[in-house]
């Protein structure tokens, strides 16, 4: 915690306990105030690790905004939220920031059930405008008159949703500010002071009654000469100021601005908040990522994810790894089979480094294409590389997946196109939270028709099961792979194509057999050894395939075993219920067969580490032998409280 007392480095961020205190402040001591909490946001992140570099870009935006609005009446919602760091240390939760993203503690994102001052919840990207609209059109329903402002920015204006939402926004007449964090200089030519002398006199109140007036005046041409001069007052200040894309799409545009200059930003917003306006606005702001922070404005990643780190020097405290990351795993296999066949080529949805796919891209740059944050367009993207007769692999988070379903059943799965999905974080993942765990991607993928669904128990069998997908050319296939360490193995130059739709036995028993889907193997394996030392010796097998389901390897297990249990990182209508079909339709269940599956719980697994959650969800190795014991009838209270 910051020093409190008269000896405080932080004497005026002490004194604010939520945004009302802030507001009490006079304009002058802002700048104090915004030195001392971007001092107190790389405090609380050293301990505990998480998002900096978003959020150290924000500071003064978000001193600005609370200083101007008030918050929480006025709905500030943020998007991508892992800006909002700063926003939580200001919002009453100050206390709280050393428990960020831990067990029990402040989730890493916005969240509805922490506080009102986060309207609404998101970690997934491109969000903020929809939901804002939704806000602004419910407030007028309602006959309020309270503001809303959707802070949208580090990349997430590259989503498709966004456009969509403006779009909506643009025909309507609802009041919604949308502040465009612009922190790569992707959008905005230099600013400086004209720039700002520009915006300040747009959003201000002479300009828009001088703007009204002509418009009045206007309406007393005929309509063909109206419709000239409000394009050509449009496309005036587009020129002058670059936002002619904002103003086609029905925003009044300002900017761009400079986020870090509270001289430039708080005319604006006080005009934004007092001017008549009565459509959306966007105020375009141009901020660094990582400001205030040298480790974090001269690292390539900006600090965008940080482990625990010393403040002065910003090295990070990263445990050596005992073994390579399962996406690097699967980058390198990726690339052996890229060597041997040039028609290989991977696709990412703005995660080129967190699929491991820099790799792929560093030997072969014009064969991998990172298409931004826009996971539809990626996977009908490769749809359109398969029909042309390409291998293309979309590497995509389970979680991130979901965004682009439709695109799955109708570009891909109707049409048959061996479009070859690489589902990384499948399974918990730890400190991300409920919104980045992949635990349905088994589920929304098996009801589809055509479709092959491995998942990988280790690093080798990710190998051999990358080999496989470049094998499948008629129908698309889908491998799923967990977060984090591998265990080690020794791996081959390239994978070897295995037989579609084949488990493996890898333990055999007697009276209870464990079926496994994924890297849960391992504990099955660990809870067969505790089986056996209670003399009740276990089959354990890989399924490997959860389609086509291996057809012979399951009716072995179901009849010559009292206890069946399969084992899945995932939600319920996923593996278990392609095993569960089977058996109910080939009548294995009508013979004392004991079957039990282990799923994810149904609710929300909040974030802790992976190995708690796993404990929490019944799916370690004291859950599996917890289960069979209970099936068995041989220690009802040694099972775990599942979630």
């Amino acid at each position: 915690m910051s020093e409190i007392g008269h000896n405080s480095k932080t004497p005026l961020l002490d004194s604010v306990k939520l945004p009302a205190d802030l507001r009490k402040l006079d304009e002058s001591q802002l700048g104090q105030f915004v030195e001392e909490l971007r001092r107190e946001t790389i405090d609380a992140v050293s301990t505990t690790g998480g998002h900096l570099g978003a959020g150290l870009g924000v500071v003064e935006l978000t001193t600005a905004v609370h200083y101007v609005f008030d918050t929480p009446r006025d709905k500030l919602i943020w998007d991508v939220s892992h800006q909002c760091y700063p926003h939580k240390i200001i919002t009453g939760r100050r206390d709280a920031m050393r428990s960020l993203r831990q067990g029990g503690g402040l989730s890493g994102f916005t969240s509805r059930k922490e506080s009102e001052f986060d309207p609404f919840g998101a970690a997934h990207s491109s969000t903020s405008i929809s939901a804002g609209l939704g806000f602004a059109v419910g407030r007028d329903m309602a006959g309020e008159d309270n503001n809303v402002i959707a802070i949208i920015g580090d990349g997430a204006m590259s989503a498709g949703m966004a456009y969509e939402a403006m779009n909506n926004a643009g025909a309507r007449h609802s009041r919604l500010v949308v502040i465009l964090n612009d922190n790569d200089m992707s959008i905005a030519p230099p600013v400086g002071a004209m720039s700002a002398y520009l915006s300040k006199l747009i959003s201000s109140k002479p300009y828009q009654s001088v703007r009204q007036h002509g418009k009045d005046l206007a309406k007393r041409f005929p309509r063909k000469l109206e419709t000239y001069a409000k394009r050509a007052e449009e496309y005036a200040r587009g020129l002058l100021t670059g936002g002619t894309l904002f103003e086609e799409l029905g925003f009044f545009y300002i900017g761009p601005i400079d986020g870090h200059n509270l001289d430039h930003l708080l005319p604006v917003l006080k005009n934004v908040r007092d001017t008549d306006h009565d459509g959306p606005i966007l105020i375009h702001c141009v901020t660094k990522k990582g400001k205030g922070y040298e480790p974090a404005e001269s690292a390539a990643d900006k600090y965008h994810g940080v482990a625990k780190f010393d403040v002065v020097t910003g090295l990070q405290a990263k445990q050596k790894p005992k073994a390579p990351a399962y996406q690097n795993v699967f980058a390198d296999a990726l690339v052996a089979e890229a060597e041997l066949d040039d028609k290989i080529v991977a696709v990412t949805a703005a995660m080129p480094s967190g699929t491991g796919l820099n790799r792929f891209a560093e030997r072969f740059p014009d064969r991998m294409f990172d298409v931004g944050i826009a996971e539809q367009h990626a996977v009908t993207f490769c749809a359109g590389l398969a029909c042309e007769g390409y291998r293309p692999f979309a590497a995509i988070y389970s979680t991130f997946l979901q965004r682009a379903y439709d695109q799955i059943v109708h570009d891909v799965a109707i049409q048959s196109l061996p479009v070859r999905f690489a589902i990384d974080r499948a399974g918990m993942v730890g400190a991300d939270g409920v919104t980045h765990q992949g635990s349905y991607d088994i589920a929304y993928l098996g009801c589809l028709p055509g479709f092959v669904l491995m998942a990988a128990a280790d690093e080798l069998e990710l190998y051999h099961m990358v080999a496989t997908q470049c094998a499948i050319d008629d129908r698309p296939s889908a491998l799923r792979y967990p977060r984090g360490e591998a265990l080690g193995l020794d791996l081959p130059k390239r994978g070897t194509a295995l037989e579609i739709g084949k488990g493996r036995v890898l333990r055999e028993g007697s009276k209870v057999a464990i079926l496994s889907y994924g890297t849960r193997l391992a504990d099955a394996l660990a809870a067969a050894d505790d089986l056996a030392a209670r003399g009740l010796p276990a089959t354990v097998a890989d399924a490997r395939f959860a389609k086509p389901l291996d057809l012979d390897l399951v009716r072995r297990l179901a009849r010559e075993h009292e206890v069946l249990l399969t084992v899945e990182e995932g939600s319920i209508g996923g593996f278990a219920t392609q095993v569960m079909q089977f058996l109910a339709n080939d009548g294995l269940l009508e013979n004392g067969l004991k079957f039990r599956p282990l799923v994810l719980p149904d609710v929300f697994i909040d974030q802790d580490s992976p190995n708690q959650q796993l404990r929490r969800a019944g799916l370690d190795r004291a859950g599996i032998l917890a289960a069979v014991l209970q099936a068995l009838g041989k220690a009802e209270t040694e099972a775990p409280a599942r979630a």
